[in-house]
């Protein structure tokens, strides 16, 4: 009787031991994008998989989910069991769902693995279009209200906001057309179903690079690298800065170890040769932050933008 209590208790201890070190990631993880194929949120997120697939030594299958300025995806993330094995891209809408009254996610709802770029608005449309730049634009905005049509990656979307905010400082009356996200805008607008879209610079470039688009102004702090020509908002008199970002995120409650092994391996992607030339043909910014300076950042921003959500009157709870 007593060899098989210590039979016994030995089964137990190994048993606890394979599951105390059992190997960490065992199967593929699942990355969720919250925009459509094709634009910058997408991009960012299938270059960095590539890469810390790499590292974590099992498949990261990106799905998109779009809809509701990204409010499905990143909730359905939130909802995730806490295991490592879901992933989500967060834009800056993570700081501005809850002011705009779609869904009650904040920052503080995930696990913040990093923040990984940043790009500002640009202000882009057809070649053949009348206005030769941003103040002919405005100015024809001013003249025929609500005749002037823009496209943004949702209602509610950063790229809708950068529009918004381009309105509200100069009195602009712009209808506004949301998309699934800025691929499909960008689309619309080379068809000359819209007028003008606001997006990121990147989301653009093969469009004015074949002859069909042009930006007017970008609306960072500084020119993008991708058109030196180009002035921003604030060189042309409008004191307007609307930037993006994104990053990625694990459902609240990951284990550490696991936490640890997944920051590694996309703080490896993130500095790859891979994601450094994305960004450059992209005109995108590399902007790392690590989890809890992410997380700071991410709360921050929250309270910026629902200042200006409020502002602007696009809080829908209103």
């Amino acid at each position: 009787m007593r060899i098989w209590k210590v039979l016994l208790v030995g089964l137990l201890v190994l048993l606890l031991s394979t599951v105390a070190f059992a190997k960490f990631p065992e199967k593929q993880i699942t990355l969720i994008i919250q925009a459509a194929a094709g634009g910058a949120s997408d991009g960012v997120s299938r270059t960095i998989a590539a890469e810390a697939q790499k590292y974590l030594g099992v498949p990261i299958v990106c799905i998109n989910k779009v809809g509701a300025s990204g409010a499905i995806a990143m909730d359905y993330v939130a909802k995730s069991k806490p295991d490592g094995y879901t992933i989500g891209y967060v834009p800056v809408e993570l700081s501005m769902l809850k002011a705009l009254g779609y869904a009650n996610i904040d920052p503080r709802n995930y696990d913040l693995i990093m923040r990984a770029n940043i790009l500002p608005a640009a202000v882009t449309v057809r070649k053949d279009a009348p206005w030769k730049d941003i103040k002919e634009f405005v100015a024809y905005a001013k003249e025929h209200p609500y005749e002037v049509t823009i496209g943004t990656s949702g209602a509610g979307s950063i790229w809708h906001i950068a529009g918004a905010a381009l309105g509200e400082k100069t009195g602009a009356k712009f209808t506004y057309v949301p998309f699934p996200g800025a691929a499909p805008s960008v689309a619309s607008l080379m068809g000359g179903h819209i007028a003008a879209v606001t997006c990121s610079p990147g989301e653009v470039l093969s469009g004015v690079q074949g002859g069909k688009l042009r930006v007017l102004a970008v609306m960072g702090e500084h020119r993008s690298p991708l058109y030196p020509d180009v002035p921003t908002l604030k060189e042309m008199g409008i004191d307007v800065v609307v930037m993006a970002w994104g990053g990625f995120a694990l459902p609240k409650g990951v284990p550490k170890d696991r936490y640890d092994i997944i920051a590694k391996a996309f703080k490896k992607a993130y500095d790859s040769e891979s994601f450094k030339k994305y960004c450059e043909s992209h005109g995108i910014e590399p902007g790392y932050l690590p989890g809890d300076e992410f997380m700071k950042f991410a709360i921050s921003q929250m309270e910026l933008y629902t200042d200006l959500i409020n502002k602007l009157g696009l809080n829908k709870k209103k």
